[in-house]
């Protein structure tokens, strides 16, 4: 129900304010900094200026100001702060480009919640500072280095002083993607002068290119950007607001396959690591890089009008990785297959559709042309996955491998029919409209809802929109020319003979996912799987054949990958009864996408620009940093010093996951072992790299024999059977030791350093 808010006239609220707190270590800080801007106009009011940079003399008169102020107050401020007001009138001429984003993503947000009455607004008054940014030992800023150069950074060098301005310029950074985050931290970097000196440098990489979608929310981009790549476009536009910036774009992935690129040379040469990624996996990936290589990371995300900016502080907090966020809630496989009741359910269901059609037995059929050894890998695989993958493999080489573009509109018609007509009243064969339960109750009632079968009609739009998809999704996976006229496609339709289908007993169907699970384990049939293997042909006789596999890509409107998902989507709807979702919304769902909103990346972006400047000025203080977690709807701020990282134990020595044993190269993994036993007092019980398991006690004798005597870079290479790459110059190890007792004791990791050639 809407609410209605009154708000006091301001002069009624400048007099009694009242304060929505953005920090509550910093309770009393609202009421200081309220008298404080009103002491400000008053100053600048008398003295047509405002206080100068680090000026004792127009320091203490404006302290004179706010006693006066404050005295004349009907309900005076108790206990003014004089060390937080001096700094007030020393960073008065400051112009920081992160405060302006953090209050321009917010004051946006307020006019919008103004225009639309949408989300609860800031009652009544707002103030944020972040005072811990200014240098642990403030008797560096002098009012000689807060002097105005003549510069663009003028405005910072108010507050932090040239000197720290020539080490932002001198700083190397590496962020990683260039999307909405990525785009405002670049344009932060470029004002705030980072990499802007000789000797700096920005690496930017993004594999993504430019959708029309990204141009709302992502301001480096405009519409001629369209299909190029992000990273080098933002890196050229960032170059336009500030010459001077060093930057230099990738267009690579963060990931094993890139560590030749990315690698130990140019870790160790960073100052700072930021991530602006938008999948936990990339973010898990450079967090562990970042504790490896004991580099900083600034690391964020939004969800709509929410944000989070977290501080990685070598040797001094705990990682992203050491926290994680709980498993997001999945739709049950039995509602998405037959039970659906909301629109979420029959567009998961026609994501799945489509990777089970388009992408999957592609891929498989690829793998089998390709790879010699792919049925005796497949042959390999547990429970019902061979049969699966080789079924996939048969579909797509023989059972429906088009022959020219009739072929594809013939299978999409019939798949439809398979779809919306056929499972359909196979189900109500099985589970009839006035089926009850052994309990006596309806079967089709609470979430699960009646279906009712579908009869094609090519003057449907949305049925024929399916077969236009789905035929042309089909010629392009085999190479086949695509056509877009309806109207032909339509003609074509009209000649499709499709096979008459009559429900049949006997069909089992899953109610619980429990059943769909417990019909999977028991489906593995050795018959059947030597037939699949007999009926396909040998790629020999596939010389011929080539298929590619389509990747979902929800940006592209002329892929007819939307237009497949919302037709099937809305088809199955219409089966259950559903409320249709137009193409806007689907893709929303679909992409699985809360828009990113402009003030809230403004917001978030300029949080983490803040703690870029404490770890430039390099505080190791932690109460100095602070995670923030952010709710422009709420509106909610809450900050919080980051957590410590965890300390562990063996023996009399604490470790963190910052610690680890540094060996040098090269050892024998006999005598790999017996340095432990002599250093530490400690026996490997098992040792292993990734996956590999090098040594283990209970390992049989010849093999543990065999490999004491190989250098430890060999019995990696033997285990992995892979060689080490030349750009590796170390290698990493886990351990598993007992202590002088016997028991088990937790260890850091190892990092074994190879010998240079």
């Amino acid at each position: 129900m809407p609410n209605t808010i009154n708000f006091k006239p301001f002069k009624e609220s400048i007099e009694a304010p009242e304060f929505l707190i953005s920090d509550f270590a910093k309770f009393d800080r609202p009421e200081q900094l309220h008298l404080a801007f009103e002491a400000l106009h008053e100053y600048k009011k008398q003295n047509d200026t405002l206080p100068r940079s680090r000026v004792e003399a127009d320091a203490d008169k404006f302290i004179e100001i706010v006693k006066e102020l404050n005295a004349s107050k009907a309900k005076p401020v108790e206990g003014l702060d004089e060390k937080l007001l001096r700094i007030f009138a020393y960073s008065s001429k400051g112009d920081l480009c992160p405060m302006q984003a953090v209050f321009g993503g917010i004051v946006a947000q307020e006019v919008m919640k103004a225009c639309s009455g949408k989300f609860y607004p800031i009652f009544q008054w707002f103030y944020f500072d972040a005072v811990e940014c200014l240098p642990q030992d403030e008797k560096v800023l002098s009012e000689e280095n807060c002097k105005p150069q003549q510069s663009r950074y003028d405005g910072q060098i108010a507050v932090f002083g040239h000197e720290f301005q020539k080490k932002l310029g001198l700083m190397k950074y590496f962020l990683v993607g260039a999307g909405a985050i990525g785009c405002e931290l670049l344009k932060n970097f470029a004002m705030m002068g980072l990499a802007c000196g000789d000797g700096g440098r920005i690496f930017v990489t993004d594999m993504d290119t430019i959708e029309k979608s990204n141009l709302n929310r992502q301001f480096l981009f405009r519409p001629w950007d369209v299909q190029k790549m992000k990273a080098d476009t933002a890196a050229q536009s960032v170059k336009k607001m500030n010459p001077a910036i060093n930057i230099t774009a990738h267009q690579n992935r963060v990931g094993p396959e890139t560590e030749c690129i990315y690698d130990d040379d140019f870790f160790e040469s960073l100052d700072g690591v930021a991530n602006a990624l938008d999948n936990v996996d990339a973010r898990i990936y450079m967090d562990r890089r970042c504790v490896y290589y004991h580099t900083s990371l600034l690391e964020s995300g939004t969800l709509g009008t929410k944000g989070n900016v977290q501080v990685v502080i070598p040797h001094m907090t705990e990682a992203y990785s050491s926290s994680q966020d709980p498993p997001e809630k999945s739709i049950p496989i039995c509602t998405l297959k037959n039970f659906p009741n909301a629109i979420e359910h029959t567009l998961q269901w026609a994501r799945d559709v489509f990777e089970q059609v388009f992408r999957l037995p592609a891929e498989n059929a690829a793998q089998y042309l390709a790879d010699p050894k792919f049925l005796e890998k497949t042959l390999k695989l547990p429970g019902i996955q061979p049969m699966e993958i080789l079924d996939s493999v048969k579909r797509a080489v023989v059972d429906e491998r088009p022959k020219d573009f009739f072929a594809c509109v013939e299978w999409a018609r019939i798949h439809w029919e398979q779809q919306y007509n056929n499972q359909i009243r196979q189900l109500l064969f099985n589970f009839p409209a006035d089926q009850l339960t052994n309990t006596g109750q309806k079967f089709w009632s609470g979430p699960k809802r009646c279906p009712r079968s579908l009869d094609f009609d090519v003057n449907n739009s949305l049925h024929l929109d399916y077969v236009v998809a789905a035929s042309n999704l089909k010629a392009h996976m085999y190479g086949i020319k695509e056509i877009c006229d309806r109207t032909e496609i339509a003609e074509m339709v009209s000649k499709v003979e499709v096979p008459s289908f009559t429900p049949k007993s006997g069909i089992r169907i899953a109610v619980t996912d429990a059943e769909a699970q417990s019909a999977n384990s028991n489906s593995s049939d050795s018959m059947k799987l030597e037939t699949l293997q007999s009926d396909l042909p040998s790629r020999e006789k596939l010389n011929d054949l080539r298929i590619t596999p389509i990747e979902f890509e929800k940006d592209d409107d002329t892929n007819f990958h939307m237009d497949f998902i919302v037709a099937a989507s809305n088809l199955r709807a219409e089966n259950y009864g559903i409320t249709l979702a137009d193409r806007h919304k689907s893709k929303l769902i679909a992409g699985r996408i809360i828009p990113a909103i402009a003030t809230t990346t403004s917001l978030i972006t300029g949080l983490v620009s803040l703690e870029l400047l404490k770890l430039a000025q390099g505080h190791k203080n932690t109460e100095r940093y602070k995670n923030a977690f952010v709710n422009l709807a709420l509106p909610f701020f809450g900050f919080s010093e980051p957590i410590a990282a965890a300390k562990q134990k063996y023996y009399d020595t604490e470790f963190t996951l910052w610690d680890r044993f540094e060996v040098p190269g090269e050892l024998t993994l006999e005598k790999f072992l017996d340095y432990f036993k002599t250093q530490y007092n400690l026996e490997i019980t098992m040792l292993s790299q990734g996956v590999c398991m090098l040594y283990s006690f209970f390992m049989p004798k010849d093999k543990r024999e065999e490999r004491l005597s190989l250098l430890m870079s060999d019995v990696v290479r033997k285990v992995s059977k892979k060689r080490i790459e030349p750009h590796v110059k170390a290698l990493v190890f886990e351990l598993c030791c007992n202590d002088e007792n016997g028991e088990d004791v937790e260890v850091p990791y190892v990092k074994y350093t190879l010998p240079t050639n």
